[in-house]
């Protein structure tokens, strides 16, 4: 990801968050538009279209996930919410809500940078770029035209479930997938909350894709709201 020109609006109250993040994306090539209220950010997004939005949750003026909301009604920008709350329930309305990544405070730049990476690869696809019919993930190879997966030039047999599973994952890697939008896009929308449902071919698949199924490096819980698969 190249970041000369990348317009990023960044939505946060906190004087000391903006100055870190200032500090970590201004010298790296990032142009910064900072408001420090919903209002001010809902404004700065429709007015200038940026590449990437930045938002915290607890504002002073509204909800963060409120604003996430208002913002997929004119823009499908990506979006990473910022924030201090930690709580599951907050991460999983927020990326119902319209969020594309959740980073929870404290974070370090390393971790943001790869991230906005994710987030602008995926809005560039979305934008028109072909997507690739052939994903590779160090030794994992995934065919979606022939529906084939490889692990080391090796053939991975994979159950019709288990290659809807990895499909809707790879085709969002680097991101989480909400157990609500994998059992909707996998079962159908009548799938409900059948998330034990989704953890058993979730643990099938550790077992064909990971060299340890208890430590995975690949296919990765985030707890209580879905699954990330890694992609750098």
């Amino acid at each position: 990801m190249s970041a000369a020109g990348t317009l990023v609006v960044l939505v946060e109250d906190e004087p000391q968050m903006r100055r870190f993040l200032r500090a970590a994306l201004v010298p790296r090539g990032f142009r910064l538009l900072e408001a420090s209220s919903a209002a001010e950010g809902e404004l700065a997004v429709a007015s200038h279209n940026p590449d990437l939005v930045l938002l915290d949750l607890g504002l002073p003026d509204r909800d963060g996930i409120e604003l996430a909301k208002s913002l997929r009604a004119f823009t499908q920008v990506p979006i990473l919410v910022l924030s201090a709350r930690g709580r599951e329930a907050d991460k999983v309305e927020a990326l119902d809500g319209g969020a594309d990544d959740y980073l929870t405070k404290p974070f370090g730049v390393p971790e943001l940078l790869a991230r906005m990476r994710v987030a602008l690869r995926h809005a560039a696809r979305a934008a028109g770029e072909p997507a690739a019919p052939v994903l590779e993930l160090g030794a994992l190879r995934i065919d979606f035209a022939r529906r084939e997966v490889t692990l080391a030039d090796r053939e991975v047999r994979l159950t019709p479930i288990e290659w809807k599973l990895l499909a809707v994952l790879a085709k969002n890697a680097g991101q989480v997938v909400t157990h609500r939008r994998i059992l909707h896009e996998v079962w159908g929308p009548g799938a409900g909350h059948q998330t034990h449902t989704v953890r058993v071919h979730r643990a099938a698949l550790r077992r064909k894709l990971e060299a340890d199924p208890a430590r995975p490096r690949l296919l990765v819980t985030e707890p209580a709201v879905g699954y990330r698969l890694r992609d750098e």
